[in-house]
């Protein structure tokens, strides 16, 4: 038959054929024949005797006749019906059965069972918690007699499931099994619960089955893991009068589960009948004999030689070809088969194991027709509503038999399920109608390769029998992976682990290819004869499912799991270029999926919904009004001032409709229905769920869309009223490539609904897909940890005395303990980088960041247009390069990536161009921004990209790393100007500081403790742009000035109230918090103070050369804080010396070193490296200063008082430059022995020099001799006072007038 769809011949209107037909039709004429064939697809029963004493058997082509009484279609009829009235049998109704209370349909009680809030589906099966611990029992009790029902594990968390009584009452903290009568079983925990808990059983994950066994009999309860009994749990249970038990569960917040009760055939029910427990429900044993029977003359029938087709024909007309003998009795099979088709029981007890028994000879799918014409035959023979719900119950149930398959080393459960659905899929109508009433996206499971927790029932033992995990680490705890110093035993474990590797990636990828072929169906855009194209459909409910998950964020029961996300976004890109680059070699001129980039258009023309997400200029509304002349000129896009104005509107309604939505309704409690999500968290079958909520039920109120827009060149669509002209475009008509700007090439790209799919594709890897990734890397830490312990304990047996055999055996057991867990993981390891990190899947993380790049490039050459980019793609550059150089290597190392260099380059121009872009206002994109350019220069390799970018970029980022501090955030922009100078700072060479060498970083991988690459082309920037721009150089050093001044007072302030704490005699606890930002503070402390070292070295002239406007207001400023840096840290027996050695938690980066070596790299710059007028200024300045003290410099050799030094020795070591020759040069030290002679000398000059009058000092400061004269009030003071208060006033300090210039003033020699 052919596979073509079209519109179904109903039953009602399709006429069986009759004596009077046949002369006018084909096929079998002879009344004999005819009664023959019929006998043969319909034989009698057994019942009625054997067949050898009525009927002679006769050979015929194609089937066995039976000679006997004559059957015609007349007849047909009757003949079915007495036929199927032998397999009725009488089956107990669950009113006659005994020991069960309750509705004969049971499904969950939402009207009064329950407690907290639960989201419950349509068909009250499934449950998903959405409070604390929430509580849901079903409405049917049992009090004698042996019962099993079955519950669907969806995810793997905090549950306990069981028995509870009516009087059982829960809460927010007491569930199932808390109460005395309530009797659980919690895999995730491994224990059983009543009122107290013990361990039981073993360990669930996501997809497996619990099977909740009760036995009123006997009084015990058992539980089974899928299939296999975990043993009896409890006994001596009470039963009797008054005790009748309800199933029930309690779950925690975003926990999901589905029952099974009966309503759908049992996945593990041989051991139950074998020990006579009951079903609630009774399996509807005639439908299944009947159904049986009926698929048994439907294969006889399909088995004939006679050949049938069905052609469409102009329309919904229809060609009969072939003979339509077979059509008929077909039909005559249906009149009975088809209602039975409408039983989720039966379609999954009999059609979908029928289906599969078809596929189960292997080859591809393409090799069995016969699941084609069956599909043909439902459309014509079924009527509409039945075939809708058959194909319906199908698809669910194979989504949950796919879903809860076990895991096998062959994958050949979901092999299976997989095959059938592609055979499904490939029939075009069915498809079509899937897609659209079905939604099949929310079976994005069927794209999902579930990680399985117990490796030895997924039979990865067998798969991968030998194990292995690193065995060599450096100092820092890295993994060293050099294999030439591996021992031969080494290296035949690890070429036999990834033998086993390799093995399980190559049955993972039989099912990858499965679900890309599901995909590759459902974006066919060439089956239009029967409506819309397939593509076109999938790309609406796409969007749709995207907007689902970016609409809910902050409600994680709607999301689809991020972990199916992951897989269906790998699938999604392998399937998009394929048929991107289809579609090149059909059409040479279009650019192939290499080059594949999402054009700018698609941003501001209307087309593409973007669900309220950011725009990098902000909201959206906003921009048609400030940019809608700019959209005019460079993209001939008008947009009508009705559509602002209603967006406007919208906008600002939206509050109030949200918290009109958010408001209980208590008239709706039990009516209002909440939109079930897409990817249909729980298996059961439904489109929307009930909100159950002891306090209230909310309702979801969608958004109002946008009034319709009225004479405009562009319109904004709502996503299902889009056609395919609007996606493609016509003649004249752009589609969603409506609005080309003048810089974008007029050239070909590729089909434009691939260029929605692949701008959805980028949006989910932003929603959740890279958080998973960095999720599932925890796994290999675990080995890492491990690894590294199982060493230690081996070096520790090495090492026990023989006399302690009591601590070699504790040690053995560790060693064991660790092997045993390292096996495991190992094998874990390898499933999961086979699925997730695979070099596979890299190359598409990777391709979807060159995707990105190019698109920021495009939308970037468009000027002000680019304000309409959404902020998600410059977030997914970001993180997808984090991915791919965190969280895919060590397996695979990112610089082998093709062209991996010049997309480093490209994305350095992005990260310097745009972390201070103008057109970018969101706050939190402009930290991302920042804080990835942070950690790019951190790595030698992106620094050098950094440095290959033109010189213009490269000179433009460093004058806006060099703005003033206090217009934007400053601590990373100086965190990145630190990160550029450190290896040429004084003692600024370590990666780790010296105090903190012997313990091992949480990560070795952070940016802060990469080894030093200093920057000498960006530094030679700085200098440059410094030197020119004066104005720009002493804002900056202020600001710098400003920041250092708070951050080490706000320090100081801290670790008084942290010390105030600590000597308190009562036990206190510091706040984490606090220590935390008291660390930060003095991390911010040290960076600002090398910055200034770093300006200081590069342009010495800014704070020596007093020509300059503010030279010496800086070294003034200067002075003033390295003194007080120095006085608080330097003073014996002090606040400072005191923290550091309480040595708290959080506190580990607080010490003398840093902090001191800084402010000594400054002075040394200042006072040894200068010229001598530079020298003797800067001297000058420092000794002038009041806070000045010579002691503080004595300490940083070591050189303090002996009386102090003896006392302090007392508790530490004293404080020495001398003792950190590791960090710190023979020449650095000259130096600053140097710097402590020439200090000394000067102090020892100025205490000699004759004293200044009282009446000659600044009366500000009175630290300084009066050197300026105010104009036009003639009021005096010192340089130092008078400039830095103008930076800030104009108005006198004396006389409040307004002052219009300073003068030097000179007191006259004559007084």
């Amino acid at each position: 038959m052919s596979s073509k769809g079209g519109t179904a011949l109903s039953r009602r209107n399709y006429r069986l054929a009759s004596d009077t037909d046949k002369p006018k039709v084909t096929g079998i004429v002879s009344e004999k024949l005819l009664s023959d064939y019929l006998h043969h697809v319909f034989p009698a029963s057994s019942k009625q005797g054997p067949a050898s004493a009525a009927y002679r058997l006769v050979d015929y082509p194609g089937f066995l006749l039976v000679f006997g009484k004559t059957l015609t279609f007349q007849d047909l009829g009757a003949h079915l019906e007495k036929l199927l009235a032998e397999d009725n049998v009488t089956e107990d109704s669950r009113d006659q059965i005994d020991g069960c209370l309750g509705p004969s349909t049971v499904v969950l009680d939402h009207s009064s069972g329950f407690e907290g809030l639960l989201f419950v589906d349509d068909d009250l099966l499934g449950v998903i918690g959405h409070s604390n611990f929430s509580s849901i029992r079903a409405t049917t009790c049992v009090y004698k007699g042996k019962w099993v029902y079955e519950v669907l594990i969806s995810s793997q968390g905090l549950m306990q499931i069981g028995w509870c009584t009516l009087n059982c009452r829960f809460n927010q903290e007491e569930g199932v099994g808390d109460t005395p009568d309530s009797y659980a079983y919690d895999g995730n925990r491994v224990r059983k619960w009543n009122v107290t808990t013990t361990n039981y059983g073993k360990s669930w994950a996501a997809g497996d089955i619990v099977s909740c066994l009760i036995d009123l009999d006997e009084g015990t309860i058992t539980f089974c893991l899928n299939g296999q009994s975990l043993g009896v749990a409890f006994s001596n249970i009470k039963t009797g009068p008054g005790f009748a038990y309800f199933p029930a569960i309690s779950l925690s917040f975003k926990e999901s589960v589905a029952f099974n009760f009966g309503s759908r055939p049992l996945r593990y029910p041989s051991h139950f009948y074998a020990y006579t427990y009951r079903f609630y429900i009774i399996p509807p044993t005639t439908d299944l004999t009947k159904a049986n029977r009926l698929l048994g003359y439907l294969k006889t029938v399909l088995s004939t030689s006679i050949d049938t087709q069905l052609m469409a024909r102009d329309g919904g007309t229809w060609q009969i070809q072939g003979d339509p003998t077979i059509l008929v009795t077909l039909a005559h099979i249906f009149n009975h088969f088809a209602p039975l088709m409408c039983k989720v029981y039966l379609v999954e007890d009999v059609l979908m194991n029928f289906l599969l028994s078809i596929l189960e000879g292997g080859g591809s799918v393409d090799e069995h027709p016969l699941i084609q014409q069956l599909l043909d035959l439902f459309w014509l023979l079924m009527e509409d509503h039945e075939v809708s719900e058959c194909l319906k119950q199908l698809m669910m149930s194979l989504l949950r038999a796919y879903r809860f398959s076990p895991i096998i080393p062959d994958l050949g459960f979901q092999i299976h399920y997989l095959r059938l659905t592609t055979a499904i899929l490939r029939h075009e109508k069915s498809r079509k109608y899937l897609s659209i009433t079905f939604d099949v996206l929310r079976s994005v499971v069927f794209f999902y390769i579930k990680t399985p927790l117990r490796v030895k029932e997924a039979g990865l033992e067998e798969l991968i029998p030998t194990t292995w995990w690193p065995t060599r680490f450096d100092k820092e705890g890295k993994d060293e992976r050099d294999t030439r110093e591996e021992t031969s035993e080494e290296r035949l474990r690890r070429r036999a682990y990834e033998r086993g590797c390799h093995r399980l990636k190559k049955r993972i990828e039989v099912v990858e290819e499965l679900q890309v072929q599901i995909l590759r169906l459902m974006l066919n855009n060439k089956d239009k004869g029967t409506g819309e194209a397939s593509r076109y459909i999938f790309l609406n409910k796409f969007r749709k499912f995207l907007q689902e998950n970016a609409s809910n964020r902050g409600n994680p029961t709607v999301l689809c799991p991020p972990e199916y996300m992951v897989c269906f976004l790998h699938r999604l890109i392998t399937a998009i270029r394929s048929y991107w680059d289809e579609g090149k070699r059909r059409s040479p001129g279009s650019i192939s999926s290499e080059d594949a980039y999402v054009p700018p258009q698609l941003f501001y023309n209307g087309k593409v919904d973007y669900f309220d997400l950011q725009r990098l200029g902000g909201l959206l509304s906003h921009l048609k009004k400030t940019l809608k002349d700019d959209l005019a000129a460079k993209a001939n896009i008008i947009i009508d001032p009705a559509e602002i104005q209603a967006t406007s509107m919208d906008d600002l309604d939206e509050d109030e409709e949200t918290g009109a939505a958010q408001r209980p309704s208590g008239a709706v409690a039990m009516g209002g229905a909440l939109a079930r999500p897409s990817w249909l968290s729980s298996p059961t079958l439904g489109r929307a769920n009930r909100f159950l909520s002891t306090a209230a039920v909310s309702l979801m109120t969608p958004r109002r869309p946008l009034a319709p827009p009225e004479k405009v060149k562009i319109r904004t669509l709502a996503v299902e009223h889009r056609t395919e002209e609007d996606i493609e475009g016509s003649h004249g008509n752009d589609g969603l490539l409506l609005g080309r700007p003048f810089e974008e090439p007029d050239q070909p790209i590729t089909e434009k609904s691939l260029l929605e799919i692949l701008d959805g594709v980028v949006m989910m890897y932003n929603l959740s897909v890279h958080q998973q990734l960095g999720k599932m890397v925890v796994v290999s830490d675990d080995v890492h940890e491990y690894a590294i312990a199982l060493k230690d304990t081996d070096e520790k047996i090495a090492r026990c005395p023989s006399r302690r055999p009591d601590i070699l055996e504790e040690l053995q057991k560790s060693q064991k303990v660790f092997a045993e867990k390292l096996n495991h993981l190992s094998r874990r390891l390898a499933w999961i980088n086979a699925t997730i990190y695979s070099k596979e899947k890299m190359l598409d993380v990777y391709w979807l960041l060159q995707v990105c790049i190019r698109t920021i490039e495009h939308a970037d050459s468009t000027g002000s247009l680019f304000a309409f980019m959404p902020e998600f793609y410059l977030n997914v550059v970001m993180n997808s390069y984090s991915a791919l150089k965190n969280y895919f290597s060590p397996s695979n190392c990112i610089e082998e990536l093709p062209g991996y260099e010049d997309t480093l380059a490209q994305l350095a121009a992005i990260l310097a161009k745009h972390f201070a872009d103008p057109r970018i206002v969101g706050t939190d994109i402009k930290d991302s921004l920042m804080q990835a350019l942070a950690s790019y220069v951190c790595y030698p390799q992106s620094l050098r990209a950094v440095e290959r970018i033109p010189e213009e970029q490269r000179m433009a980022m460093m004058r806006n790393l060099l703005a003033p501090y206090e217009q934007r955030p400053w601590a990373q922009t100086n965190w990145i100007l630190v990160r550029l100078w450190r290896g040429c700072g004084f003692g600024y060479r370590y990666t780790r500081l010296p105090h903190l060498l012997k313990t091992k970083p949480e990560d070795a991988n952070l940016p802060s403790l990469q080894k030093p690459c200093p920057s000498l082309l960006l530094q030679r920037h700085m200098a440059e742009l410094l030197s020119q721009d004066k104005d720009m150089a002493a804002s900056f050093l202020n600001s710098v000035l400003n920041q250092l001044n708070w951050a080490f007072s706000e320090f100081i302030g801290m670790i008084q109230e942290i010390q105030q704490a600590a000597e308190r005699p009562e036990r206190n606890f510091v706040d984490t918090r606090q220590l935390k930002v008291c660390a930060t503070c003095f991390d911010l402390s040290v960076s600002l103070l090398r910055v200034l070292e770093m300006t200081i070295t590069l342009v010495p002239e800014i704070f020596l050369d007093w020509t300059r406007p503010s030279a010496e207001l800086l070294l003034r400023r200067l002075a003033q804080l390295l003194n007080q840096v120095l006085n608080r840290v330097t003073a014996e027996r002090n606040l400072f010396d005191r923290v550091v050695n309480l040595r708290l938690p959080g506190l580990e980066s607080v010490d003398h070193y840093p902090i001191l070596v800084a402010v000594t790299g400054i002075l040394v710059r200042i006072l040894v490296d200068s010229n001598k007028q530079g020298i003797s200024r800067a001297a000058s300045v420092l000794l002038s200063d009041p806070c000045f003290q010579l002691r503080s410099i004595q300490y940083l050799l070591g050189e303090g008082d002996a009386g102090d030094a003896g006392a302090a020795s007392a508790d530490r070591k004293h404080f020495s430059l001398h003792a950190y020759t590791d960090y710190i040069s023979t020449e650095e030290e000259q130096k600053v022995e140097q710097m402590l002679t020439f200090l000394t000398e000067e102090s020892k000059q100025a205490a000699a020099s004759t004293p200044t009058s009282e009446d000659d000092l600044c009366p500000i400061c009175y630290a300084h001799s009066i050197s300026a004269i105010f104009k036009p009030c003639s009021h005096k003071s010192c340089k130092a006072c008078i400039n830095q208060h103008l930076m800030n006033n104009k108005d006198c300090f004396f006389c409040k007038a307004t002052i219009t210039g300073v003068d030097d003033y000179t007191k006259p020699a004559s007084s």
